[in-house]
């Protein structure tokens, strides 16, 4: 069986590569200040998707790398539902991706 850290990583990548699948990724970040929004998943300037990429992804993939700082609990994927559902893209596979992140988390033993 893997380890945590390996586990976190394979989902982490799996959301990376649906994300591209799906044509989400950007190849160029937002401006700076758009990122520095101190509102929860900087709602208020990108788009859920970017949110994924440019915050959410880089800060899990530091988590894993230092084994340190994980998140209590995470409850991404209501939000995924209500920004990637309505889409035309088949994204159901990349929000099943972030429900697995979530379990993941919210079930992960402690220490």
């Amino acid at each position: 069986m893997s380890n945590p850290a390996s586990q976190a990583a394979d989902l982490i990548l799996a959301i990376e590569q649906q994300m591209r699948h799906l044509s989400l990724w950007e190849a160029q970040p937002p401006p700076a200040e758009a990122l520095a929004s101190p509102l929860p998943f900087c709602y208020d300037t990108l788009r859920f998707e970017q949110w994924l990429q440019w915050i959410f992804l880089p800060r899990m993939k530091q988590v894993i790398e230092q084994d340190s700082g994980w998140p209590e609990r995470s409850d991404i994927a209501p939000l995924a539902e209500h920004h990637l559902y309505p889409r035309e893209r088949p994204s159901k596979a990349l929000i099943d991706l972030i429900r697995q992140f979530d379990d993941f988390i919210n079930h992960r033993p402690s220490g």
